[in-house]
């Protein structure tokens, strides 16, 4: 199965939309996101308490005083960063395009969970946390580039640590189109995946393998800054779905409705 389907024509389609929009540094409506009809699938083996989870983030994280990522790149920046996730998150910074940095900012948690996520392996929901984390730019419109130059580094670096699932978390709109297909690909290499969502239409037209999507917003994925109580509700109702799929498909986080209601009450 193609990452892309009829890569060809989706060339086409962006060359053509690449030159009537040769100096815009955003996407509009016109943008063509690739259209998938199919997904790959990998059913999970074991529980998610004997993993080895490796994050993935398309939130341009890169450790203070090396290179950042080039938000100015037309087609985008397929450069990949390999990140110890023991590191303090005090020395990532972020590079950001096509969402406001404001709520990662305040708490790294947002879009790279890596507290979350260790306090889940510490009470066994995990099995372990991979020792290191995977981080690009996802605002990368030319998609083709993205599935011949990034995507294969980034599975022959998950094989290298023998991960046996990904959680996936996009940014930005474009960055969910990247992260969809960046799940196709770790997919189809045999690694069951999960991918967060607050883009609804976009993961319908890209078809990843497994994507749980709520309302939130774009920059602050994993759940509100500063609520670590939100953050694992979400965190936790997405992992436990790829040990219960059994095909490819979207799932609707119940995670709203029960947070209004404790905003309401000032329960954080």
């Amino acid at each position: 199965m193609e990452i892309i389907e009829h890569p060809d024509e989706w060339r086409k389609r962006y060359a053509s939309w690449k030159a009537k929009h040769a100096a815009a540094v955003d996407i509009d409506t016109s943008y063509p996101f690739v259209e998938n009809a199919r997904a790959p699938f990998t059913p999970l083996r074991r529980s998610l308490s004997m993993l080895n989870l490796a994050l993935i983030s398309s939130a341009g994280a890169y450790i203070d005083g090396t290179d950042p990522f080039d938000i100015t790149a037309p087609d985008g920046d397929c450069t990949l960063r390999e990140i110890p996730t023991g590191i303090d998150p005090s020395d990532l910074m972020f590079s950001a395009r096509g969402y406001d940095p404001g709520a990662v900012q305040q708490d790294v948690n947002v879009q790279l969970p890596l507290a979350r996520l260790l306090e889940f392996e510490s009470n066994r929901v995990i099995g372990q946390l991979s020792s290191a984390f995977w981080s690009f730019c996802g605002f990368i419109p030319d998609a083709s580039r993205l599935v011949e130059e990034m995507l294969p580094k980034l599975v022959d670096r998950l094989k290298h640590y023998e991960v046996q699932a990904a959680l996936l978390i996009p940014a930005s709109r474009l960055c969910h189109q990247s992260v969809a297909l960046g799940a196709r690909a770790i997919e189809q290499a045999g690694i069951p995946t999960m991918m967060l969502s607050v883009e609804r239409d976009v993961i319908e037209l890209v078809h990843p393998p497994r994507a749980g999507f709520y309302r939130g917003q774009f920059g602050s994925v994993v759940g509100q800054p500063n609520w670590p109580e939100h953050q694992r509700r979400v965190l936790d109702e997405a992992l436990r779905w790829i040990e219960s799929a059994s095909q490819p498909g979207n799932n609707k986080l119940a995670v709203e409705l029960e947070s209004q209601v404790e905003a309401a009450r000032g329960e954080r």
